[in-house]
């Protein structure tokens, strides 16, 4: 014990002793963020008279990095809880959440700037490996999801490229449930799936590997943990994918090409007669289902604060979809467009927007197609409202969305506010298949509209205090697009949250007094 001791001592002091340079290619950067809800109505519409649903949830990140001439190293460890779902105490058998977010290291292959690379027919050229965040543009189709306190993360490899003023990303990644002795194929459950499930008659039965179970014989997967936005039923297999992007003058150009491939599945059911079934499906189909997303963003300034007009932001972007969805559907003309602007003076800023994305027309759409376009992994929370009714967790309307919003935003060192309305509608006609709706009748295709307001006040350099109350307004057509029920919801949702981000740098250096 005291040799143990004497060598952790002598590791401290070790540290200290080289602090100049551990400053220069160490970072270590802790975050406490901690967020209190009271939810009423957040994600979807509560039913009538339903008490709201108040807690507070905790994320605890470490991350350390290492920088070299020629290597990036970075590693990034968190743990994510609601307060008091853990007993005071626990055992061996209750586990806990913590996880590694970030596990990567970047390896430079050539740097025009360094003569000791021979390798000169790039600016630079780099590879980056590992468990890794993916974040691209306005995160609008690839991003970390930062909002939500686990994140999102990526096993990936990344090759990136720069030269003239053009960079280019090329991507892979390719997931696998085990690397045990004995597997053949490479088959792969796109999902967490608990131990057990109960079966038609209440009797529980042990969950095969390859096996995801469904509610009922052709609903949703039942998994353990949700995978990701947008309702996802299963993560992908693998994914392919080329960014490029050039800054000209003022104005960003951006393209996006990428491709994810889903395992293949059939459906099935195990168990008797006696002990009844459970449905699902079962993952031993050769092949994947492989869906294309394409498309380009231009981001643009004009001006500046103090100019006569102030400074102009704009955006504008379009993107289709194409091959087959991850339940094998063929996807037919899936697309996401739109653009918006804001007028920034002094400190205040104002500016419209408008977005589609589209939906199946129930009046020409085929079995076995699809028109729905999905957001991929990025972070919709920062898009289509923040109280989360569309493309996160909880699903979107299967008519697609329209999005008119205007937002308003006043910013000074340290407080910024933030006023956003959005007008949602659906984007392609819907039946109303309520039993005492007309045949062949459509709903309208209002479904709400939404007020989010965020305070955000710096208390000091590793802190920030975060204030946001939202209110949805839905209609019938909300209620039945998402829960496919009318007049059973409460149509006036809300939601408020207080925020404190605590993020230090232990490494930073104190500034001096004056």
């Amino acid at each position: 014990m005291k040799s143990t001791i004497k060598r952790v001592s002598l590791a401290g002091v070790i540290l200290l002793l080289a602090q100049s340079t551990i400053y220069a290619q160490f970072s270590l950067v802790g975050q406490v963020r901690t967020r209190t809800e009271l939810r009423n109505g957040l994600g979807n519409l509560a039913p009538k008279n339903a008490p709201a649903a108040f807690f507070t949830s905790q994320r605890t990140r470490l991350t350390f990095g290492y920088k070299w001439d020629r290597v990036q190293f970075q590693t990034s460890i968190q743990d994510v809880r609601v307060w008091g779902q853990d007993a005071s105490t626990i055992n061996n058998a209750d586990g806990n959440r913590l996880m590694v977010h970030e596990a990567w290291a970047e390896v430079t292959l050539a740097n025009s700037a360094d003569t000791t690379i021979k390798f000169k027919p790039i600016q630079n050229l780099s590879l980056k490996i590992g468990r890794q965040e993916l974040v691209y543009d306005d995160v609008r189709l690839l991003g970390n999801l930062d909002w939500l306190q686990q994140g999102r993360r990526f096993d990936a490899a990344l090759l990136k490229g720069q030269h003239m003023g053009w960079a280019l990303d090329l991507g892979v990644g390719f997931n696998q449930n085990t690397d045990a002795f004995g597997t053949v194929g490479d088959n792969y459950t796109p999902g967490n799936v608990a131990a057990l499930a109960l079966s038609n008659k209440n009797v529980s039965l042990t969950i095969p590997a390859g096996f995801i179970p469904t509610a009922g014989k052709s609903g949703a997967p039942v998994l353990a943990t949700p995978l990701s936005t947008n309702g996802q039923n299963q993560q992908f297999k693998s994914f392919q994918m080329a960014y490029l992007t050039h800054k000209f003058n003022q104005t960003k150009f951006s393209a996006l090409f990428f491709k994810d491939d889903f395992q293949k599945y059939r459906t099935d059911s195990l168990g008797s007669a006696a002990a009844g079934y459970v449905y699902g499906r079962r993952y031993d189909v050769a092949g994947t289902n492989s869906r294309l997303t394409y498309g380009a963003m231009l981001t643009g300034q004009l001006g500046n604060t103090s100019s006569k007009l102030g400074k102009v932001q704009w955006q504008a972007f379009a993107y289709g979809q194409g091959g087959k969805d991850r339940d094998g559907l063929n996807i037919k003309k899936a697309y996401h467009y739109g653009g918006n602007i804001m007028f920034q003076k002094g400190l205040l800023s104002v500016g419209p927007g408008y977005e589609v994305l589209s939906g199946n027309d129930a009046t020409t759409i085929q079995s076995g197609e699809t028109s729905r376009f999905d957001p991929l992994y990025g972070t919709p929370h920062r898009h289509w409202g923040y109280m989360d009714y569309f493309y996160v967790g909880t699903g979107s309307p299967a008519g697609g969305l329209k999005d008119a919003f205007l937002k308003f935003k006043y910013a000074n060192t340290r407080l910024t506010t933030t006023f956003d309305i959005h007008y949602f509608a659906l984007a392609a006609p819907t039946y109303n298949k309520m039993t005492d709706a007309p045949v062949g009748a459509l709903l309208s295709n209002k479904l709400g509209m939404e007020y989010d307001f965020v305070a955000n006040y710096a208390l000091n350099k590793f802190t920030n205090l975060e204030f946001g109350y939202s209110v949805m307004n839905g209609t019938n057509s909300l209620e039945y697009a998402k829960q496919g029920t009318m007049g059973e919801k409460n149509h006036i949702g809300t939601w408020s949250y207080l925020m404190i981000n605590i993020r230090p740098d232990f490494l930073a250096a104190k500034p001096a007094n004056k």
